[in-house]
């Protein structure tokens, strides 16, 4: 199946492996990953071409060519790898889909090719984390490639919010997002630039907003990038995101640095554990039908937004549709096929999928929903556990700090939208590599058991609300 556009799009992806390679015969092997995830990503045409049992859109293509360009360069690091109880997590992630296909009667062999599929687009960039970002220097670099990334699209941003989205079009040939979705209320336009939706860049151009700005607070930023100083291109970048005027970004952006400032402000990591619960809050009341979003949009409307309030009622409303049908499901899921999709009589789609939560829970059950979530807050979990929130203000761990609280707002931006990101997987993959291959500079083993652990979270909550907690907090590191 070919996919549209002009030759520059299977030119581009054809490419890519060479270039990787090529990249890893001219510069330190550990800088290859993240120069390629990072530039692919921002650069590499939204497209997709069906071949054998492969998916070959922007993040297979950018696995499968990282994977190719280690296994011909680098060969020694790729197996150097040894799999870890964490791991298992992910193994469970990308196996979902093969306990969907079985239990649906779909087959074995659907079943096998979506463990391909999911472990190519999960899997890899999980992998390729484990074993190039193991050390907090090799975080930072990551961190920093980001941001340098995020002053890149700056231009790009800005001439898409005058002209309209066109740069994808300009280069390959079509457009990857519908244009009405780039209409801004305020006038203006949504940029996309090479990304898949107006969405997805806004969440790039936070990540690497949120990354530069902690890392300055941390001193870790370089003074100067191309002898520019730094705090001018942090500026630009962060006035770049607030006038791309995505809410939920800037909204992201706020809530991030508030938690990372106030948690090792005040030594407390209690607000980013309820950033973690906020997830499962919004999916056992929407999935219990105790709650459909209007008080909540009602306040939006009247305060801030009437058109806004429209399109997050939509979605509410949308999702109480796909839940009904999920609702139909086993323990595994409805399976793919679009069989947790809703059509009419005549076959028409008739409700729009945003939320990524009831794209899993729909495909793959309550068990795939469970494990998903808990795979991308378990590194998150460990952090909390093994570093003194003091310590996250740290050059040393202001990287994995903030890498740690971005990942905990993913899972709530993933309530309501479904935009994958590779280098989200790369930073998992990292952070579960830095506690594995340091596991004596956190934690001390005595300190390893759960309930100190759900104590230590009930202490937290009670230093931060004033309350005295019964027995002594403090974190050995």
């Amino acid at each position: 199946m070919s996919a549209p556009g002009n030759i520059l799009v299977p030119l581009a992806f054809l490419a890519w492996t060479p270039i990787v390679i090529f990249l890893y015969k001219k510069i330190d092997a550990r800088l290859v990953p993240v120069i390629a995830y990072v530039g692919g990503w921002m650069f590499l045409p939204v497209a997709n071409y069906d071949i054998f049992l492969l998916k070959n859109t922007k993040s297979t293509v950018l696995g499968l060519g990282i994977f190719a360009g280690a296994y011909f360069c680098d060969k020694a690091r790729l197996l150097n790898f040894k799999f870890h109880i964490a791991d298992i997590l992910i193994v469970l992630w990308c196996s979902a889909s093969f306990f969907s296909s079985v239990f649906n009667g779909l087959g074995v062999y659907d079943g096998l090719s979506t463990i391909l599929y999911s472990g190519i687009k999960y899997g890899l960039p999980y992998y390729i984390g484990r074993i190039y970002f193991t050390d907090t220097d090799a975080l930072k670099t990551l961190a920093l490639t980001i941001f340098i990334g995020g002053i890149i699209y700056v231009p790009f941003c800005w001439i898409e919010m005058i002209i309209s989205p066109q740069m994808h079009r300009l280069t390959y040939g079509f457009s990857q997002t519908s244009f009405a979705q780039s209409l801004r209320e305020n006038g203006g336009y949504r940029p996309s630039v090479y990304m898949d939706h107006g969405l997805m860049t806004s969440m790039w151009m936070m990540l690497a907003s949120l990354l530069g700005s902690w890392l300055y607070y941390c001193k870790a930023l370089p003074q100067k990038i191309l002898k520019i100083p730094s705090l001018y291109l942090l500026l630009m970048l962060v006035f770049t995101t607030m006038m791309m005027q995505s809410a939920g970004a800037i909204a992201y952006l706020l809530i991030g640095l508030g938690v990372l400032y106030i948690s090792s402000r005040y030594k407390n990591f209690i607000l980013v554990v309820i950033l973690l619960l906020c997830p499962y809050l919004y999916m056992v009341a929407r999935i219990g039908y105790s709650w459909d979003g209007r008080n909540f949009t009602d306040y939006i409307s009247e305060k801030l937004s009437p058109s806004r309030a429209a399109s997050l009622q939509f979605r509410f409303d949308n999702e109480t549709i796909l839940l009904k049908k999920a609702f139909e499901g086993s323990f595994f899921g409805l399976g793919g096929w679009n069989r947790s999709r809703v059509f009419d009589d005549q076959g028409k789609d008739i409700a729009v999928t945003d939320g990524g939560w009831i794209i899993v829970y729909g495909v793959n059950g309550i068990y795939g929903l469970s494990v998903f979530f808990i795979m991308i807050q378990l590194p998150v979990l460990i952090f909390l556990f093994r570093l003194k929130p003091e310590l996250w203000k740290t050059e040393t761990y202001g990287a994995p700090a903030v890498m740690a609280v971005f990942s905990s707002i993913t899972q709530i931006d993933n309530l309501l939208n479904a935009m994958f990101n590779p280098i989200y997987m790369v930073i998992i993959g990292g952070l579960i590599g830095l506690f594995i291959k340091n596991p004596d500079s956190f934690l001390a083993p005595s300190d390893n058991n759960i309930s100190d652990m759900i104590e230590r979270v009930i202490a937290q909550g009670t230093r931060f609300i004033g309350a005295s907690p019964s027995r002594n907090s403090t974190f050995i590191r």
